[in-house]
C-alpha cells in the first residue's frame, strides 16, 4: 500500500502537467460593438496559433479557449465572468468590448481572486478608480489616446464630440487632462455628448460650430466615437465654412475606407497594419490577408496582443496560482504586433506606442488608407497613475 501511495504522489506532478489550460474570452459579439468583438476574437486565436506554432499548447499542456458573448451588457458580462471562473475553472480571462461591461466585470475578478486581462475596453477607470490588483490591460486606455492626440494640438481651439457613456466621457476627460500634461496651448471651447446610437447630428454639430466659429484658429473638432463614425455626416454640414478642421480618432478599416474624401486630414491611432515593422506583424499581416482577403485591423491586433500576454503569463507560471501569476506579470514584457509592451507595476496598464497618421490623398489599393507621420513612443505618453493600489 505504501508503495502505491508513493507511486501516486510521484505521478501527481506529471498528471498536472497534462491538464488543460483554460482561457475565457468574453466579447460583445452581438450589439453595436459586434465588429470590434469579432476582430478581437480572430486576432486572439491567430495570436495563440502563432505563439504556440499551431499546437495550441503551452509547456506540453493543451490550451482551451472558451468564447462567451456578453452582448456589451454589463449584467451579462458580470454573469459570464463569474461562470468562467466558478463553473469553467479557467486559469485566466480576457474581455471585453464595452467599457461599461468591462467596468462591471472588475469586482468579479476580485471576488474570485482570478486575473482578468482587459481588451479592448479603454475607459481610464478600468486601471484607475475602479481598478483592483487582479486587473491587467493590454488595450490602450483613454489617456493614451488623449496624450497621442494632444501631441498634435499645439495651439488654437479644440472641441469634442463623443458618445454619452463610459467610453466617451472618459475619453474627453482624458483629452482635457492630456492637453495640460503635454503643455499644449490649445483651448477647449466645447464638449458635446450624443447618445451612443445617435444617427442625427444636426443639433450637436450646430452647437459645436457655434462655439468654434469665432474661437482663435486653428479650429479643430475632434470626434471620439466607437462604432459607426459620424465624421461623414458632420462633414456634410460643411464645417470648413467656419474654418473648422475635423480630427478623427483611430477606427476600424471599414470606417477608414469611408474617409477617402478627407485626404490630408491627420489623426492618431492605436494600430494600422502598415505602420509597425517587426517579424510578428509581418506574419500577422500576411496570414490575415491570406485568410480574410484584407489586412488585420486595430481590434484584431488588440486580440493578438492579449493572446501574447496570456501566453507569456501561462508559459512563465503554468497558471493555477494567481499570486504567482500577478508577481510574474507585473513589469512583464511581451511581444506584440506593435512591438514590445510591458505591464506597468503600479496599475497593470500596458505601456505602448501610438501612431500619428495622415489620410492618404492618393490611395493606390483598397486598403492603402493611411500614411505614417510619426510613431509616438510610450516614453512620450506620460500616463498618470490614478488608482489606489489594492
Amino acid at each position: 500500500m505504501k508503495k502505491l501511495i508513493s507511486l501516486a504522489l510521484a505521478l501527481a506532478p506529471l498528471a498536472a502537467t497534462g491538464q488543460e489550460l483554460k482561457v475565457a474570452l468574453i466579447a460583445g459579439k452581438t450589439g453595436i460593438l459586434e465588429p470590434y468583438a469579432k476582430e478581437t476574437e480572430a486576432g486572439f486565436m491567430m495570436g495563440l496559433e502563432y505563439l504556440t506554432n499551431g499546437r495550441m499548447e503551452i509547456n506540453g499542456r493543451k490550451l482551451k479557449v472558451l468564447v462567451k458573448d456578453d452582448q456589451s451588457k454589463p449584467d451579462q458580462g458580470r454573469t459570464l465572468l463569474a461562470e468562467a471562473y466558478g463553473d469553467d475553472k479557467v486559469d485566466i480571462a480576457v474581455g471585453t468590448s464595452s467599457s461599461g461591461s468591462a467596468i462591471a466585470m472588475l469586482p468579479i475578478a476580485a471576488e474570485y481572486k482570478k486575473i482578468l486581462i482587459v481588451e479592448p475596453a479603454v475607459a481610464d477607470a478600468i486601471t484607475g478608480a475602479k481598478w483592483n490588483k487582479y486587473i491587467f490591460r493590454t488595450a490602450r486606455n483613454s489617456m493614451q489616446d488623449g496624450l497621442a492626440a494632444a501631441s498634435t494640438f499645439k495651439q488654437g481651439s479644440v472641441a469634442f464630440l463623443a458618445q454619452d457613456y463610459a467610453f466617451g466621457k472618459d475619453a474627453v476627460a482624458a483629452a482635457r487632462e492630456a492637453l495640460q500634461l503635454t503643455g499644449s496651448k490649445a483651448n477647449i471651447v466645447h464638449e458635446e455628448f450624443a447618445p451612443q446610437n445617435a444617427t442625427d447630428f444636426t443639433a450637436s454639430a450646430q452647437r459645436l460650430f457655434d462655439k468654434l466659429k469665432d474661437a482663435p484658429p486653428p479650429r479643430v473638432l475632434q470626434i471620439i466615437w466607437a462604432g459607426p463614425n459620424p465624421m461623414n455626416k458632420i462633414a456634410d454640414m460643411k464645417p470648413e465654412r467656419y474654418g473648422i478642421t475635423l480630427a478623427p480618432g483611430g477606427n476600424i478599416l471599414p470606417v477608414l475606407k469611408t474617409w477617402k474624401s478627407f485626404g490630408g486630414t491627420e489623426g492618431t491611432i492605436y494600430y494600422y497594419y502598415d505602420f509597425p515593422k517587426n517579424k510578428m506583424n509581418d506574419w500577422f499581416v500576411a496570414e490575415h490577408r491570406k485568410r480574410y482577403g484584407k489586412p488585420p485591423d486595430m481590434f484584431t491586433a488588440g486580440g493578438f496582443t492579449a493572446a501574447s500576454a496570456v501566453y507569456t503569463a501561462l508559459a512563465k507560471t503554468g497558471g493555477g496560482d494567481t499570486q504567482k501569476m500577478i508577481a510574474a506579470m507585473e513589469g512583464m514584457e511581451f511581444d506584440t504586433p506593435k512591438g514590445k509592451m510591458s505591464f506597468r507595476k503600479d496599475d497593470h496598464q500596458a505601456m505602448q506606442p501610438m501612431y500619428h497618421f495622415r489620410i492618404r490623398k492618393d490611395q493606390k489599393t483598397e486598403w492603402d488608407l493611411l500614411e505614417l507621420v510619426r510613431e509616438i513612443p510610450a516614453s512620450e505618453l506620460p500616463v498618470p497613475i490614478k488608482n489606489k493600489r489594492r
